[in-house]
């Protein structure tokens, strides 16, 4: 069905938008704790619990991978919108 240079994009738009989400949600719970000091995780699965660690190590994994996959320009800006080439 899919080539597998095709499978690979799938795989990876896939994995990103799973970090994505995964940090989105990460740093809405960090907020929570440094706003609020009430830590969603520690009150749904205890503290320092095992699932609690692996939730904390999936973000950060997410974090990682997230960094390592985001293609920075010169200028900071992750648009294409100043790719002169496209026109």
């Amino acid at each position: 069905m899919f080539s597998n240079s095709l499978k690979g994009g799938v795989i990876m738009h896939i994995l990103r938008i799973i970090a994505y989400a995964l940090v989105i949600t990460g740093a809405i719970v960090w907020g929570l704790v440094g706003f609020f000091n009430y830590n969603v995780v520690s009150a749904l699965f205890g503290e320092a619990s095992l699932l609690s660690r692996i939730i904390y190590s999936l973000v950060g994994i997410s974090g990682i991978v997230l960094l390592a996959t985001t293609e920075f320009e010169e200028a900071g800006c992750l648009c294409d919108c100043h790719d002169e080439t496209r026109y």
